[in-house]
């Protein structure tokens, strides 16, 4: 028997070693009640057991063992543990994200302390004095009630589930009296069993084409990425390989960006495979999250779970594939709390831990995944028509500076967008409107002295909401009334600059007051039931005009939308940031597939100041390979992922001078080890968080350096920095691979 115990604990912090003591039954993976502090006592998991003393001397025996079986799997631990190293966080923090609420309690002292108690329910059962012959004829003329649910829980094999059962309590109350039916409380069935058979859709040629090379790909591959054009059909293939994988009693994952996708596709999935597929993200509540980790812990091999990122770690017995769709997109990656993961790369590392496959699927694949597809570590299939007779929408650049000069522009439309709404609606069909900002416009501006609104606890403009009433701050919440004359001069009244989502229904609505008109965009789409209620009166023809941000371009499908409109494509591409040109081009041709999917040719006009812009050009025809080739070319240039691994060393406090010698003497330590490959320190755009000052330093570390070893390096300088100034005021994160 082992003595000792390093217990992982949901916070930022390493493993701590306590006293197996009174508990020889402890095993790796499970969750223990252990005391640390003073009082507080926390839910931890055994990561490793041994005879090593702690150096520290004196040692805390674990209080309790809290469940019968382990809570984390082998599988899980290492998953974890390489989710910690690659990231640069402490396991505890990885802990402290990947489980549910509930079921890692935490409290003041001992007494407080109340473990996870499985939901239980109520059972009725029959007893040996059920009445027979003429005892239930008279129960049946005296009591038809009581009658009537004797007759069910016979039915039913002798026992009933109190919500099965109609009867009321005091039908049920005079049974139990009678000692004809008893109760006990049973803990809660798993929702999971293996999924047996699908009904599954056809596959046109193509699609039988791409799924034949993809099981090839699979027998050399480990990933395989699926370039499929929008509206190819490539959730009937993921459909196929689900199905398959489910039939042979494994596991399946799929994962989607944005948890407002999952309710879709699970109802679709639904459809093929029936009421066992399970949605999991973290929208859902703690209970109900808890539930489906605790069901999953004790269920068979054969579940198929689709949810967001955080289902990567969920307690799977048999993963055999994770399916990720729209890889390419950038929700995947968490900015907070820890560990800043990238979805798409976890969800690989995940696969690889059980020896399960991984499919990539984008019309619009990363270009991180595509050169990993050219240098053969990752399998590779295209397709590239779409799925039955839908063309191909053909996709106008609208210059809106000649508009202008020209006088065929309107408020903020051209006047051939404005013309080809006029047209669409006259046919009763729809159109999608893509702004990407929400609000009534940025921020507002005094044409007299040039004032503007800003936020008094961060370095950035408010921007106007609610018709012009209300300024907003978009990155703490802070919230103020929007002046009419300028608070600085005060001789002119202040103006609104740009615009946002808010104002072009406005604007739209002035020019087509007939049209009907939904939004969806941040400000709308507060909850998933209104998220759920904009998408699906749109579907329904509810509305003739959608206006929303990027959440609109993704996986969406209406049948009557043929005319999309982009509205500002510039400021996608003159982002600061290096993937600027990479997610504009995404961004137009994602766009492009929510139109013309059913019957006819879809169109999108895309309003721009520069249409001879290399990549709007790329994204008219559209040609993946053209696009990749020409920023894989710049990014090798200029020493940017593919060809590099990337850090970004973020330092904040509300000091700025202690900031400023925190980060200046760290960035000379990176330097003498690192040379030219560290960037900063910088004052990014946004230099002040929330009240906090905040600089930057980049690592860039070549793909032939080890950058395992680049990680601890700089670890050992950050806490040589630490030990040799002793600020810790100073908060310093590192995010890994950052987007």
């Amino acid at each position: 028997m082992s003595a000792f115990a390093d217990i992982i604990l949901p916070l930022a912090q390493p493993c701590y070693t306590f006293a197996v003591g009174e508990h020889p039954n402890i095993s790796v993976g499970d969750a223990v009640a252990v005391q640390f502090g003073k009082q507080a006592v926390y839910t931890g998991i055994v990561r490793r057991l041994h005879d090593e003393p702690p150096k520290s001397g004196r040692t805390k025996s674990i209080i309790s063992r809290l469940y019968d079986t382990p809570l984390l799997s082998p599988e899980q631990i290492r998953f974890w543990e390489w989710m910690a190293d690659y990231y640069m966080c402490t396991i505890g923090e990885v802990m402290r994200m990947a489980l549910p609420t509930t079921i890692k309690p935490h409290a003041r002292n001992v007494a407080e302390f109340e473990p996870y108690a499985p939901r239980c329910e109520r059972i009725l059962k029959l007893t040996d004095a059920v009445p027979k012959g003429d005892e239930m004829e008279r129960m049946r003329r005296r009591a038809p009630r009581r009658a009537a649910l004797v007759e069910q829980l016979r039915e039913a094999g002798g026992e009933l589930p109190r919500c099965a059962v109609e009867a009321d309590a005091a039908v049920i109350s005079a049974l139990v009296k009678a000692g004809i039916v008893t109760i006990f409380e049973r803990e809660c069935a798993s929702q999971f069993s293996p999924i047996s058979g699908a009904s599954l859709p056809s596959l046109s040629a193509p699609q039988t084409t791409a799924l034949e090379q993809v099981c090839e790909q699979f027998e050399q591959h480990n990933v395989v990425v699926l370039h499929g054009v929008t509206g190819s059909g490539k959730t009937e293939i993921y459909a196929r390989l689900i199905a398959d994988t489910l039939a042979r009693g494994e596991d399946v994952l799929y994962l989607v960006p944005e948890i407002s996708l999952s309710q879709q596709l699970v109802a679709r999935m639904r459809l093929m495979f029936g009421e066992r597929v399970t949605a999991y993200h973290s929208k859902l509540t703690p209970q109900r999250r808890t539930r489906i980790y605790t069901d999953l812990l004790r269920a068979p091999s054969g579940n198929f779970v689709i949810g967001a990122r955080s289902a990567l770690f969920l307690p799977f017995a048999r993963l055999g594939l994770v399916v990720v769709d729209e890889e390419h997109d950038s929700s995947y990656k968490q900015s907070e709390p820890a560990p800043r993961y990238n979805g798409r790369d976890a969800a690989i590392m995940l696969a690889a831990i059980h020896g399960a496959k991984t499919l990539l699927g984008s019309a619009t694949p990363a270009l991180e995944s595509y050169a990993n597809t050219l240098s053969g570590k990752y399998g590779y299939v295209a397709l590239g028509e779409r799925y039955g007779d839908a063309l191909p929408p053909q996709i106008i650049l609208s210059d809106t500076i000649r508009a202008a000069k020209r006088g065929e522009r309107k408020s903020h439309f051209n006047t051939i967008l404005l013309d080809k709404i006029e047209e669409r609606l006259g046919r009763g069909e729809q159109v999608m409107l893509f702004q990407n900002r929400r609000g009534y416009s940025p921020y507002i501006e005094c044409p007299e002295c040039g004032w503007t609104a800003r936020c008094p606890h961060c370095n950035v403009t408010l921007s106007q909401h609610a018709s012009g009433a209300s300024l907003k701050c978009h990155y703490c919440g802070y919230m103020s009334p929007a002046p009419r004359r300028c608070p600085a001069c005060r001789t002119a009244e202040v103006r609104p600059m740009g615009f946002g989502t808010e104002r072009v229904e406005e604007e739209i609505q002035r020019i087509f007051p007939t049209a009907r008109i939904l939004r969806l965009d941040g400000d709308t789409a507060t909850s998933d039931a209104a998220y759920e209620r904009i998408i699906s009166g749109f579907a329904r023809h509810e509305a003739d005009i959608l206006v929303g941000t990027r959440i609109i371009a993704k996986g969406l499908d209406f049948e009557r939308v043929t005319l999309i409109g982009i509205l500002n494509a510039d400021n996608l591409l003159n982002a600061p940031d290096f993937r600027a040109g990479e997610r504009a081009w995404q961004t137009i041709v994602q766009m492009a597939g929510r139109c013309g999917r059913r019957n006819g040719e879809g169109e999108v006009i895309v309003q721009t100041s520069d249409p001879q812009h290399a990549l709007l050009t790329l994204a008219a025809e559209p040609l993946y390979e053209k696009m990749a080739a020409t920023i894989l070319a710049e990014r090798k240039l200029f020493s940017y992922p593919p060809y590099t691994r990337l850090i970004r060393i973020t330092l904040r406090d509300a000091d700025a001078q202690r900031l400023a010698t925190t980060a200046t003497a760290l960035g000379g330590a990176l330097r003498e080890r690192f040379g030219a490959r560290v960037f900063g320190p910088v004052s990014p755009l946004l230099d002040r968080l929330r009240g906090e000052h905040i600089v930057e330093i980049m690592l860039k570390i070549e793909v032939e350096s080890s950058f395992a070893r680049a990680k601890q390096i700089l670890r050992e300088q950050i806490d040589a920095l630490r030990h040799e100034s002793g600020n810790r005021k100073t908060v310093i994160i590192c995010d890994v691979d950052f987007a």
